[in-house]
């Protein structure tokens, strides 16, 4: 990403500071975003999180969105402090435009990843006050490569690609574990499953995390509460609609004794 599109730059050249690490209650229980997870199904990506967020062990708010649209090819889905999250989202957001207006061009695939990982490190600090600590799941569309993809981070900004799938937060060992098993062993990879099927796994996968782990939220039927669910193609970001998980959820998700 040149300097001349680099909004970042701009950004901290007029006094703004990304990731300065809380000096006074430290001590604080900080929101936590918990389970999000990532996979390649048959027409691109689909991007998921749980709606719970948490402090300790208490329920902060049961309808946060940590799928986030950057633009109209790539999301950041989030598991950490949402705060410092949702600021990462603006900024790149704001730089991906700014690039876009300045250059004339979009901003490559690669330069969305790097603009991902300079805002990382730039928050290392808060990371290990342990006021700002966010290791998200990046997910796009590469023109070049005409193919959608995946990232994973952990808190210090180092980036893995994943190839198959990436799974994050507090959830991410129950889920890593339903993935390698499917991928693996399933009547048919991820990667062969149509849009109706990866949703159907992801709307399981996010009830046996919440199962197993009390920071992550499961369907509430009664509220009309459903996971965020997101597919990443050429053609665009688009967001699967509670109407449409509601009875794929009671039809394929439910046991029914």
């Amino acid at each position: 990403m040149g300097m001349q599109g680099d909004f970042f730059q701009l950004l901290k050249e007029q006094g703004y500071q990304f990731g300065a690490p809380a000096t006074a209650g430290s001590d604080l229980e900080m929101p936590n975003a918990t389970t999000i997870l990532a996979f390649k199904y048959r027409d691109g990506v689909l991007v998921a999180g749980d709606r719970r967020a948490t402090a300790g062990n208490m329920v902060m708010y049961d309808r946060t969105d940590k799928v986030l649209e950057i633009d109209r090819h790539s999301v950041m889905a989030i598991a950490g402090v949402p705060a410092t999250a949702y600021e990462m989202v603006r900024v790149l957001e704001h730089s991906f435009k700014y690039y876009r207006r300045t250059q004339l061009q979009e901003l490559s695939f690669e330069g969305k990843l790097r603009a991902v990982s300079k805002l990382l490190k730039e928050n290392v600090a808060a990371a290990l006050a342990g006021t700002g600590a966010v290791a998200p799941i990046f997910a796009g569309y590469d023109f070049e490569q005409e193919s959608a993809k995946i990232y994973f981070y952990d808190i210090l900004g180092a980036e893995f690609e994943g190839v198959e799938y990436a799974v994050s937060g507090s959830g991410s060992p129950t889920i890593r574990g339903i993935l390698h098993y499917l991928n693996t062993w399933g009547e048919q990879p991820l990667s062969a499953l149509s849009e109706e099927q990866s949703t159907v796994q992801a709307l399981r996968l996010l009830t046996s995390a919440a199962e197993f782990d009390s920071a992550t939220g499961g369907v509430n039927r009664e509220a009309n509460l459903y996971p965020v669910i997101k597919f990443i193609t050429a053609g665009g970001v688009r967001t699967m609609p509670d109407a449409q998980l509601k009875p794929l959820f009671e039809a394929k998700v439910v046991r029914h004794v």
